[in-house]
Parts: C-alpha cells; structure tokens; sequence
C-alpha cells in the first residue's frame, strides 16, 4: 500500500474512532489537563503514576497529590511517606514516591523548576522514557507527538497500520503515515479504543466500526 493510500486509511480510521469513543471515558493526562490547564509539570507526575497502573485508580492518585502540591519546589515540603499515602494504591508507589522526590530536585537544581520542552532534554529526567516525554509534549505543552504506549503499539499492529516489534518502531512508522495534526490526539482515540473495545486478549471485533478496515492482525480469538 502506498504512503497516500495509508494516509487515506488513517484519516478514515481517526474519523470513526472520534465517533466511536464519545461516551468514553479520557485518558487521565486528559482529565488533568482539564481540571488544570495545560501544565507540563503535573502531566508529567500524572504520566508517571499511571506507569504499571489502571488510570482509573492513577487519576485519583494525581488528584489528591495535586490537592496538596503542584510545582516542583511545593513537592519536596512533602514528606514522602505522604506521598506515598496520597498515591496508593498506585503500582510501585513507594519507588514512585522517590522518584517523584529525585525528580523534583532534579528539576530545581538543573531547569530553574521548569518542564524541559524537547525531547531530548525530558529524557534526561529521572525515570522519563519515550512514551512519557511524548506524552508531555504533547498533552502538557500542545507539540505534535506520537506517544505510544500499549494500546497505541498493539492497535497499529491490529489494524495493518505498521508491522513492528517495540513501541519505538511503532513511533517511527506511524510518523510516516499519520499526519502531524492528528499525532497528539491518535494516542487519545487509541488508549480509549484498547481500554474499551479493542482488548489486549479478546477484542470485541463483532461490534467494531473499524472492522471493515481491520485485518485483525495477530488476534487469535475475538468477540
């Protein structure tokens, strides 16, 4: 398939995702920007407690951490066994409360308490890989990024859209073929998509709109 005909298909599949996830509930870097603007620095704590972690008990977590402290410098008056209160059950939250401590300091110390707003510069902050400095850019600071993360990997595989082995393929390809206008919200439409419809071990292709567009690759049992 050409790169135009690709584009064509993505364009349609964008299309019928925005009209399938409607009554979905949004990602929780979703919900924080709502309830808080755009701020980089608490999506990027956010993102990081959703790591390992259902947003569905992430999200609390960020709100009753964010009721007591949301920059940097406000962070490290907290003890951090209250940290580690306020976020469990988080997964791994006594290590996340550390990092979270290690992060703060870092950013004081070496980026005047401020977010770094590439991608090289966010990868340089403790415990910040590819999925989490995308996610910042694009949901904390509005940069066209493709964030992968399972859902996105899984469902680009699914649909045909790329053929590939690890998140970091993933981001590459679909780079290629997605429109930058539409790279921020792809993640959006596909983490509502693989928590809801497009399942890790059973998708519910019987009722899916895409399944016209699907070749359902590598599912080996459906609903």
């Amino acid at each position: 398939m050409s790169r135009s005909s690709h584009k064509e298909r993505v364009l349609r599949i964008v299309s019928l995702l925005r009209s399938g996830t409607k009554n979905m509930a949004k990602p929780a870097a979703c919900e924080v920007v709502r309830l808080y603007g755009k701020n980089p620095f608490l999506v990027l704590i956010s993102c990081l407690l959703s790591l390992r972690t259902k947003d569905t008990v992430s999200l609390p977590a960020s709100i009753r951490l964010f009721s007591l402290a949301q920059t940097p410098k406000s962070f490290l008056f907290l003890d951090r066994s209250l940290i580690e209160k306020l976020i469990y059950p988080v997964g791994f939250y006594r290590q996340k409360a550390q990092q979270i401590h290690a992060l703060c300091a870092q950013l004081l110390e070496h980026y005047q308490g401020t977010v770094p707003t590439t991608k090289e510069g966010l990868l340089l902050l403790d415990g910040v890989g590819p999925k989490t400095a995308n996610l910042v850019l694009g949901q904390g600071f509005g940069i066209p990024a493709i964030c992968v993360d399972t859902h996105v990997h899984r469902i680009s595989n699914r649909l045909g859209l790329v053929t590939t082995q690890t998140p970091e393929e993933t981001e590459r390809e679909l780079s290629k073929i997605v429109p930058k206008q539409y790279w921020i919200e792809l993640n959006t439409l596909l983490v509502m998509w693989g928590q809801n419809q497009c399942t890790p071990l059973s998708p519910w292709c019987s009722s899916c709109p895409l399944k016209g567009l699907c070749p359902q690759e590598g599912v080996k049992k459906n609903r």
